[in-house]
């Protein structure tokens, strides 16, 4: 029995050193060390011996499981320290090396264009005002001066959800709603999305984006809108530019005029931009019509106004010579990143 105990050992050794893992490991203690290993049944069979060698072989037997024992847990512990090591290697970091770049996104242009514009107003005095873009026929149209039998009500350009409420074509309700609670002086600005029965092409949209102005004071003149706008013309392109007033008719404001400004480009010679007119036209404006200030219980005969309006797309195609409104609106980063 004592020569199969040292058989047990070497064969315990041999198979501990050749253990590339824990689950092989984990086999060669049952292999020896469990219920049916190998020293188990050696140690079953101790009946059989004489009462002078039980005790001999007994602690023979100890001392074989503790050196087995022992050699598991140096095992063990050097198959922990080997992974360590492994993945240390493996996952080594160079901290010279430069980190990885990741691409940075930028603001759209028409957002980048509209901040400037809401910067320019806000140097000037203006507020910011909001409004719904699910809009009551009340305030999109009566309210404005516009009767029921005015063009723009017919469904051709105005999206209807129900007969009193639609799609707002304009941010002009966002003036009313603000004259209806505020009582002069008002100078706000309302920048946002509007909507329109047009076709796509290259300079229409369905969906756009506008940024009206209104003042409400006493002594408002028409001098008052035309200062204010070239103060804003120079800001936005540059110190040599002029404007010209051109009469037009909006139901809302009286008198009312198409604002252009001299070309940035050409300085009014006649260029690509301008189309050989060295004029460009950017918004509408006019004085309040009394209606709107009657409408909203502001006496027209103690207070006056002017508005404005713009549409931020036609800016942003101005700045840029942007030729096709449709690239503002794809996603395409091979547009987008030159701005």
């Amino acid at each position: 029995m004592k020569e199969q105990l040292l058989q047990i050992k070497a064969d315990a050794e041999a198979k501990l050193a050749a253990v590339d893992g824990d689950a092989a490991l984990e086999q060669v203690r049952i292999e020896f060390l469990g219920k049916k290993g190998a020293l188990t049944a050696v140690l079953r069979g101790m009946g059989k011996l004489t009462a002078e060698e039980r005790p001999v072989i007994g602690q023979l037997a100890n001392e074989i499981r503790a050196a087995i024992e022992e050699e598991i847990a140096e095992k063990k512990e050097a198959l922990k320290t080997a992974a360590l090591e492994k993945r240390l290697l493996e996952e080594t970091i160079d901290v010279t090396a430069p980190g990885t770049t990741f691409p940075v996104g930028r603001r759209h242009p028409l957002d980048q264009v509209e901040q400037t514009l809401c910067d320019i107003f806000r140097s000037m005095g203006f507020t910011i005002a909001e409004g719904p873009e699910v809009e009551y026929d009340t305030y999109n149209f009566q309210k404005l001066n516009i009767p029921e039998n005015h063009p723009a009500r017919d469904t051709q350009d105005t999206f209807y959800i129900t007969d009193k409420v639609l799609l707002r074509s304009q941010t002009s309700p966002v003036q009313v709603r603000v004259m209806e609670k505020q009582r002069p002086p008002i100078r706000i600005i309302s920048p946002g999305r509007v909507y329109r029965s047009d076709a796509v092409d290259a300079t229409h949209s369905p969906m756009f984006h506008q940024l009206e102005g209104l003042v409400v004071d006493k002594g408002i003149t028409m001098g008052d809108l035309k200062g204010m706008l070239e103060t804003f013309a120079r800001q936005m392109f540059g110190d040599s530019t002029k404007l010209r007033f051109r009469p037009h008719h909006f139901p809302f404001t009286e008198p009312s005029a198409e604002v252009d400004v001299s070309c940035f480009v050409c300085g009014g010679k006649g260029c690509r931009v301008c189309k050989n007119e060295g004029w460009i036209e950017i918004l509408g404006a006019g004085m309040v019509h009394p209606n709107v200030l009657r409408g909203c219980d502001i006496d027209p005969e103690e207070y006056s106004g002017f508005a404005f309006g713009m549409g931020i797309e036609r800016i942003v195609m101005i700045k840029y010579a942007i030729d096709d409104m449709r690239n503002l609106y794809e996603n395409d980063l091979r547009f987008l990143s030159q701005f």
